[in-house]
């Protein structure tokens, strides 16, 4: 379900036709639905009735302040993977203690910000970053919240590049070593032992995996509760699939009613940290046909939005569907097309071999389920400014992010001084 819908011919964000968005704030164009961010949010929630549990929202999934203030004021929590998404979350009036801090490579002065700042728990992924949290935290005088990310080596079933829970993946410790870590934990003054995490990877379109990895991680904690180390949350991470072509990923009530049933009996607090699932559909890329070109036998749509604006096709060999701002004619032919953009690299595109109604110059398309690991994976590739994002709440659109200029391309950068003029002996 989401809010991006056609009304008398035309594609709207909510009450607003994304034709006047694009006049408005120029191609390409990040949109979010506010109506679709809090249906989601309220339909997860729904579905985790029974538990004590904390919702994190994934942050790298789409880290607009205007996105993560719309979750702050749901009540959301947050899972955060850097010191830069921490001063998102806390600008975007995110409550600290609510904050779980993730991720396999955080640097001391991300560590001691964390502390400062009073996140809720921070997910240690190694022996090392266990005994440089310790050392922080007793320069800090404080003590760190911690739980251990556990590697259960369970197959999520994805995409290898975003498979988090298997044994050579770089995220986590195994079980074996999470025992050990867990008892010299709990003997250091200055790390307060909290809970335990897991999380297999994104985009996981079955409920199994989810199932095994709660039950590895939650035996592991019961062991422990066994040895005198009694935990009060166990964290069972995010990864929850959305549609993009033919994937069938459960639904939210089934994934709740799913993490419900293997966790009867757990008296603790439950931590969960979905991402994509909240705001997959929730944004569109707006972009506009610069020209049409035929090469042989094929057709290449050329629009103004490209790699480095939407990677995921190119990187994950990823579908995105595409389909015109303006319902076309009744009877209008498809044809087989490449849309592709301005970067310059044959892997530039949005989408390869797709069944299209041919569009004219000038015309605008929507490339649909583009609100997780859109806008947050741009670059400046080829020195192209980032596109502009735009948040919707009903007939209401606030810009969210302005448009780059050339001028932002370079800011920070500095030219060398001026050559100095060789010396030269003079004759006589």
């Amino acid at each position: 379900m989401n809010h991006f819908q056609p009304r008398r011919g035309q594609l709207h964000a909510e009450r607003i036709p994304l034709a006047a968005l694009a006049r408005d704030h120029g191609t390409p164009l990040y949109v979010y639905s506010t109506a679709t961010l809090t249906r989601h949010w309220k339909v997860l929630g729904a579905s985790l009735r029974g538990l004590d549990a904390l919702v994190c929202y994934a942050v790298k999934a789409n880290s607009n302040l205007a996105v993560l203030a719309t979750f702050a004021r749901l009540g959301a929590g947050f899972d955060i993977v850097s010191g830069g998404e921490l001063f998102r979350v806390l600008k975007a009036g995110g409550r600290p203690g609510q904050v779980v801090f993730s991720g396999v490579g955080k640097r001391d002065d991300e560590l001691a910000f964390a502390l400062d700042a009073g996140v809720g728990t921070i997910n240690v992924e190694s022996a090392g970053e266990l005994a440089r949290l310790s050392a922080v935290a007793r320069r800090l005088k404080v003590r760190a919240p911690i739980a251990l990310r556990v590697n259960p080596d369970v197959d999520p079933k994805t995409h290898p590049y975003i498979a988090t829970g298997l044994r050579e993946s770089k995220f986590g410790v195994p079980v074996a070593e999470a025992r050990r870590l867990y008892h010299q934990a709990v003997r250091d003054p200055h790390l307060d032992v909290r809970g335990v995490a897991c999380h297999i990877g994104s985009q996981i379109t079955s409920l199994r995996p989810f199932i095994d990895a709660v039950g590895r991680v939650r035996a592991l904690a019961t062991d422990l509760a066994r040895a005198g180390i009694r935990l009060r949350h166990l964290d069972v991470g995010g990864g929850l699939g959305v549609t993009y072509h033919h994937e069938a990923p459960p639904s939210p009530a089934a994934y709740g009613a799913a993490i419900t049933k293997a966790l009867a009996g757990w008296d603790g607090e439950v931590h969960l940290e979905p991402g994509r699932v909240l705001v997959g559909n929730a944004g569109i890329l707006l972009t506009r046909v610069l020209q049409l070109k035929k090469s042989g036998r094929k057709t290449f749509v050329v629009v103004d939005a490209a790699m480095n604006d939407l990677v995921r096709p190119a990187f994950y060999d990823a579908w995105h569907d595409i389909e015109p701002v303006v319902t076309p004619a009744k009877g209008a032919r498809a044809v087989t097309c490449d849309v592709v953009g301005p970067v310059c690299e044959s892997g530039d595109f949005l989408a390869r071999n797709r069944k299209l109604v041919l569009p004219a110059e000038g015309d605008l398309l929507c490339v649909r389920t583009a609100g997780a690991y859109g806008f947050t994976m741009a670059s400046n590739y080829n020195s192209r400014p980032r596109a502009a994002e735009v948040l919707v709440d009903g007939d209401r659109a606030l810009l969210a992010r302005e448009r780059e200029t050339y001028t932002d391309l370079i800011r920070g950068e500095a030219l060398p001084p001026p050559a100095r003029k060789p010396f030269r002996r003079r004759r006589g």
